[in-house]
This record gives structure tokens, sequence and C-alpha cells, in this order.
């Protein structure tokens, strides 16, 4: 989405100029920014910290919890007590950790010009995790919850001082550092600071936490499990009859991050936080399409509750069916607001979780935007949180996009801040994908009769890259009497009617013969925040439309193959896109903005798929795509 008018001034900052000429605005497609989903809040990181006047001594914050420990996730009760004034500008931030610095850093404005806010004045040195204000609590103002500080003297008894409170509630996830609750007054636009609570510990800092599933080949056979914790000494998951398997521990660093000499980026600022360590480790000996128990931890940090699993159908099989969007993200579970909120994102979490429920989801394909944290680590514990539920139980496959990669001087295409200094490091640590080796995120991987081939549309694809020449590989070499289908995957689309997207041709001149010469059936892209579907596409032109079974459902025949049908299905959580009243486009046959995911059935003869609204689950589009001669082996 487009910079406006900043957008030279923000290049030229990143240290652009090498590769774009700064006399000119830059192309288009290389104007990107983030806004939709940013809070107020957000702009916290970026004001002047004052001093607030007249110091009021009954002043207290106190959490539901009292000294004990906080659990691995709870809601606390935060009570702010003592309040002689009560204001609408009166407001509470969760910080962690609890030692971080509060203080003002008037000059360090430049740092945080990459979010797309160009005000020069930072609040605070250490990003706040969420924030609420006082008058979230209905009775702050007309102060209904009075204490007497000061008696009258005589008999009258009357006060002399009185007091008001409120109390928030606050969603907590074990962070593996200490939280404390800060105070402020003056609003979010010119703080200061009245208060902070002593520091709140986790019960154990270590606990495994967040376990997450992927698949590592197409025998489905083995299953990895990705789970995060406070200790570095290996652990275990503990599944079927009585096997185990190691962990192997990574994790990353400040050091690891992405930035430039005059412009620290918020991975490497004020966005850090320290992620712990992330355990992974390869359940082997499963069969395919079956359910396996399985916990994982160590006896010295505790075990998990048990979970089960279930393995996909493997290559060859007759069908498989999977859950596919992109544009996630996460959302407050409270009333806080937080760095970058995608509302529909717990809709859209649920709502699958319902699916996977039925036993009929084999796998969920996340292709890219993954969490938003863009530098905000703390970020990706909440995201995780969210997908617990999901991803314990089917393989969460995932593409990566232009907000877990993009940033300068790091080998994007797109030479754009999305990342926030993350720079793929963060989003690879976290979800371990059957890739060849690091940083080159791509990959493919069959399930029943489909070939999935996932691509990175933020690593270079031109004709003589790596990339290209393993996508024309993989392709050449798909089994079309093993897997019928090929269904092609990757994050920034090649069509879309949106507006304010702007497609970038060189990729889809580049790519799209690619599609084509391999005869690909179906392609799937997020990026753009809906649901677009398309005739069967190629250069701009329809050269396939489908017809109404007796159901009333499009139809694609591909007995005789003639173009891929593309679906963008970046609808999962992310600020909708609109659509324009007049599509100028005779290739776009389908358009929802609404929240949701496409679930896809495939046989061996048939692909179903249907984009399902989140809140409702109703289905809004279904379309199919049937081969009624046998496929052809390429």
């Amino acid at each position: 989405m487009g910079l406006p008018g900043s957008g030279v001034a923000l290049l030229v900052l990143l240290g652009l100029c090498a590769t774009v000429s700064c006399s000119t605005p830059p192309p288009p497609e290389m104007l990107h920014e983030s806004f939709a989903g940013k809070s107020e809040f957000r702009t916290v990181n970026r004001k002047m910290l004052g001093s607030c006047l007249n110091p009021n001594p009954y002043l207290s914050i106190n959490v539901s919890t009292g000294d004990a420990p906080l659990p691995d996730e709870a809601f606390v009760q935060v009570t702010v007590a003592g309040v002689l004034r009560p204001s609408d500008d009166d407001w509470v931030a969760m910080i962690t950790p609890s030692n971080s610095s509060v203080s003002g850093c008037p000059f360090g404005g430049v740092n945080y010009v990459q979010t797309g806010d160009l005000a020069h004045l930072p609040l605070l040195c250490h990003y706040p995790v969420k924030a609420q204000y006082l008058t979230r609590d209905p009775g702050y103002l007309g102060c209904k919850n009075a204490t007497c500080q000061k008696k009258k003297r005589g008999a009258s008894g009357g006060c002399r001082v009185r007091t008001c409170a409120a109390t928030l509630t606050f969603h907590v996830v074990n962070f593996r550092t200490d939280v404390e609750f800060v105070l402020f007054s003056g609003g979010f636009r010119t703080p200061c600071l009245l208060k902070r609570s002593s520091a709140l510990r986790f019960a154990n800092p270590a606990s495994p936490l967040y376990g997450h599933l992927s698949s590592t080949d197409s025998t489905a056979t083995s299953m990895r499990l990705t789970w995060v914790s406070g200790d570095g000494r290996p652990q275990q998951v503990q599944y079927g009859a009585g096997k185990s398997a190691a962990s192997e521990v990574s994790t990353f660093t400040q050091k690891d991050m992405c930035g430039i000499s005059v412009l620290p980026s918020p991975a490497k600022d004020f966005g850090w936080h320290d992620p712990g360590y992330i355990h992974s480790a390869v359940m082997t000996g499963l069969q395919p399409s079956q359910s396996y128990s399985y916990r994982y931890g160590s006896d010295s940090v505790g075990w998990t509750d048990t979970y089960k699993l279930r393995t996909p159908p493997a290559a060859g099989s007759d069908e498989t069916s999977f859950v596919i969007y992109g544009d996630m993200g996460k959302a407050p579970l409270d009333t806080s607001v937080e760095h970058f909120i995608q509302p529909g994102s717990i809709s859209v979490a649920k709502a699958v979780a319902i699916e996977i429920e039925t036993g009929k989801i084999d796998s969920i394909f996340h292709i890219g935007d993954i969490s938003y944290a863009t530098g905000f680590l703390v970020e990706w514990d909440f995201f995780l949180q969210l997908i617990k539920p999901l991803a314990s139980q089917v393989p969460y496959m995932t593409a990566i996009g232009n907000h877990e990669r993009d940033y300068a001087e790091s080998g994007s295409v797109y030479v754009t801040p999305d990342s926030g200094g993350e720079c793929g490091v963060a989003y690879e640590s976290y979800f371990r994908m059957p890739a060849v080796t690091k940083d080159n995120p791509w990959y493919s991987i069959e399930q029943g009769s489909v070939h999935f081939t996932v691509m990175s549309t933020e690593h270079d694809w031109s004709e003589k890259s790596e990339q290209y020449k393993w996508m024309n590989q993989d392709l050449s070499s798909v089994n079309r009497s093993r897997t019928p289908w090929v269904v092609f995957i990757g994050h920034r689309p090649m069509y879309s009617s949106h507006i304010g997207i702007n497609v970038d041709p060189i990729f889809v001149t580049s790519v799209e013969p690619l599609l084509l010469k391999y005869q690909v059936d179906l392609v799937f892209f997020g990026h753009v925040h809906n649901y677009e579907r398309t005739c069967a596409v190629y250069q701009g032109n329809c050269n396939g439309m489908p017809t109404k079974d007796a159901n009333g459902i499009d139809v694609y025949d591909n007995s005789n193959y003639t173009t891929p049908i593309h679906a963008i299905v970046g609808a999962g959580g992310f600020s909708l896109d609109n659509f324009p009243k007049i599509v100028l486009h005779n290739w776009s046959s389908s358009r929802v903005s609404e929240f949701g995911y496409a679930r896809v059935h495939a046989t061996r003869d048939d692909i179903l798929v249907q984009f399902v609204n989140s809140s409702t689950m109703e289905i809004r589009d279904q379309f199919r795509i049937v081969k009624r001669a046998p496929a052809r082996k390429l």
C-alpha cells in the first residue's frame, strides 16, 4: 500500500538512493506502508515523555494475583486507586521486561520513521506491550468506586479527601520476562508518568509453550513439533506408544536483526524482546492419516498437557482437505490497544478450530504475513498462543510474506521496511518448513492428490535466480499419475482488482509462464486483504470460463487444460480491503471483502474450493475444478 507523499523521504532515510533514483518518485510497487490496524497507541513510541505535576501520594496499582507469580496465561485485574481527579487521559501500559526504561527518548525520532509516522519525538525507550485508558472502567470518571483518604474534623464526619479507582482486565501470556503495569496521564499524545507497579514474575519462565506442527516430507510418516521455552537445554516430545524425540535448540539475538547505520530498526531498538529458546523435534515412525497423542517438555521444566495430532494423507492417496488463508496476525483478547491489531484474526482462528474438530481437515496453509510482529518481538508470543489450538492438531504450513522478510539491505526483492528489521529470522526460527537451506524459504510437499509448490515472493524470482531454477525443476518433476493436481502458493498476487495494491508486472512476466508451461491448476496468493477469484487466466486474458453444475456451483473443466485459476485468500485477519464499485477486469469472477478462509477438498478427479466467512461460517463463494479424462503424465 502506497506511502502518501512521504515515500521518497522514507526511501532516502532507508539508504535506497543506490537502487532508486531519488530525483524522481520511485515506482509504486516499491512504496508500501502497513497502516491498517494501526492504533493510536502505536504512536506512543514517537512522543516526548513529560513530567506529571503535583505528585499524588495516594496512588497505587494493585494486581489481582497479589504476590503470587503469574501462570502461563491469565486474565489479570489491574486496579488503579488513589486518583484525586479522574481524567479521560489517564491510561495504563503493560511493560515487559519490568526493568525496561520508560524514560523519554526525545532525540530518537528518526528511529521510528519507518513505521510510517514521520513525527519527530518518541515517547518511550521501550515498547509497551499493550495499554488501556482507565475509562474502560465505566465508573471511573464518575468516581463510583470512591475511597475517603481524610475525614473532616468535627462531628459531621464528612470526607475531606476523596480518591477514585478503576479496574481493568489485561490478558497476559508467558513472555518469560517479568511484567509491570505503568500509570500515565496526559493521554497518548502528551503523556507523563505517574506510578509503576511492582514487578510480576511468571511462575515458570522455562515452561514449554506454543507447540505447533509442520510436515517434513510427502510420506506423512514424520511430523515436526516446534515450541518455545525459557530454558536452553534440550527437551523432548513424547508420543505414540512410548516413543520420544529430543529437541534441537536455537534462538536469535538482537544482533541477528536487520538495520542500517542511519536508521536502527524496531527489532534492533525499542521493539526488541528476548525470544527465549525455540525447540524443534521430529516425530518419526508415524503412519499417514492416523491420530497420535503427544506431550512435550522435560522433567526439569515440566510437561505440557497431552495433545492429539493427526497426520495428513501421504502423497498419491485419493484425497486431502486443507484450509488456506493469508495475512492473519492477531488481536487482543482484552480491551487493550496494541501494536498492529488484525481485527479478523480471532474469528478466523475460532472458525478454523471448529473445522479441525470435524476431523476433516488435514493441514493448514498460512501464506504470508504471519504474526505482523514487524520488529516488536513480544507479538510473536501472542500470535503463537492464538494459533495453538489449530497448529497443535494438524500441520501448520507457511509461506513467507513482506512483513516477515522485507527490509533495507536485506536482499529482499522489495526494499521496504515491512518486517521492522526481522528480515525473516524470527519467521524461520518459529516456522521450520521443509526448505532446503536457511533463508531460501521455498519448498514443495505432496498430500493426497495434490502437489503444493510454495514460493517466496520476497526473494529473487527472476529467470536467472536460484529460486526460479528451483521452481522450474520442481514443477517439471511432478508425477501427475501420483498427484494429478498442482497448487502453486505465494504471498504477493499476480491479479487483483483492488486499486490500492500494485501488482508487480515484472513478477508476473517472470513467473506466470512457469504456471502455464507446467499446467498449474490452481494458484493461491494473499497480500491483498480480501477474497477474489479469477477465470482461467493468463497475461490478463480469460482462456476459460466456468459453467454451472446442477447445484449452481461454478465448474472449471481442466480436461482440456487452458490456464490456471487464481484465488486471493488474504482475508485472514488484517483490516479488509474494499473493491472498487466498478470492476474493469473481465478476469475477475468473484469478489468478497469479508474475513474468512478457503476450505479445499481434493480428490483425484475434482477440487472443491469454498470461501467461508469466519463469523458466520457461511460459504460466500465456491467453485470446482474437474478433470473428466485421465491427466497425462508430464
